[in-house]
């Protein structure tokens, strides 16, 4: 793992796998969640497939650059936005969905990279749906995967994955361990497994512990608005993967942002959730290996 200036004040903590003279492979991760939840054995079967793969954490979590002196209180930011109050929304988020697509591309930059295949998860997709509408020319091919279109018909979440994503979490070790179960309500429902989750939740508080974050990315995230009319224009090629299990984004925010690009390959797969079992690794490279050659 290395950590490497992106943009002024801002640095990334990233980690590469393969052979850096092969096509690179950005990956993308979504809210609050480290690089390593591209899992590492993930990462190297990707490679393995002749691909030069790029994991890093997002700005404000992990191990990449925090935001402290920009506190964000998540109940207000919510009830502003709730209410109609854009301008006091803007003021309380330090950055926005296009400053967290410039700091992937900004990676690339410094390691010399011109061009990449970019595959972004959840928010992560939102993020490469971004880089992909903003620098056309540096996206060799754009894979979208548990994602939406930031329109808000679109990609909605159940009640009870809501409650689970934004629930408090305890701030112990082992209180955050054990609040890991609660993701099970998005786990695609043939291979969820607490441990699985729970060996995550320790790896993640162990590594770089940092719930100040999420209320930013949330604000640049919910802020971002609806990329639909970029979408229609975007001529990248693109794949989209998305989960018929998926209860945080509902499979919709998948197929309209198939719908929308021009030419989009849309792959539904009905074991999965919001997540990437092991189970599905073959489906997901398989697809993913496909569409960047």
């Amino acid at each position: 793992m290395s950590i490497i200036e992106v943009a002024p004040g801002v640095s990334l903590a990233y980690e590469t796998f393969g052979d850096p003279s092969d096509p690179a492979v950005l990956l993308v991760m979504g809210f609050g969640a480290q690089m390593i939840a591209w899992h590492e054995d993930f990462c190297r079967a990707l490679a393995e497939r002749g691909r030069h793969v790029i994991r890093y954490d997002n700005r404000d979590c992990g191990l990449s650059t925090r935001f402290d002196d920009h506190p964000v209180d998540v109940g207000r930011f919510i009830d502003a936005v709730t209410s109609g109050d854009l301008p006091s929304a803007l003021a309380m988020v330090p950055y926005t969905l296009q400053e967290m697509a410039d700091d992937g591309l900004g990676l690339l930059t410094a390691l010399g990279i011109e061009r990449a295949h970019v595959v972004g998860s959840s928010m992560g997709g939102m993020i490469a749906q971004t880089m992909a509408i903003s620098r056309p020319a540096r996206v060799l091919t754009l894979t979208s995967m548990m994602s939406s279109t930031g329109e808000p018909d679109y990609g909605r979440s159940s009640d009870e994955a809501r409650a689970a994503l934004f629930g408090p979490k305890p701030a112990d070790r082992e209180g955050y361990v054990a609040a890991a179960d609660r993701e099970l309500v998005w786990a695609s429902r043939p291979y969820g497994d607490v441990a699985i989750l729970r060996e995550l939740a320790a790896a993640s508080y162990d590594r770089g512990y940092y719930p100040a974050g999420a209320g930013r990315q949330l604000g640049a995230m919910i802020l971002g608005g609806s990329r639909a009319d970029a979408l229609r224009g975007l001529r990248v090629p693109t794949l989209v993967i998305h989960g018929l299990d998926d209860t945080l984004i509902d499979p919709s925010g998948g197929k309209r942002t198939a719908d929308l690009v021009p030419g989009a390959r849309l792959l539904l797969l009905p074991d999965m959730g919001h997540d990437r079992p092991r189970e599905l690794w073959p489906d997901i490279i398989d697809a993913v290996d496909a569409h960047t050659r």
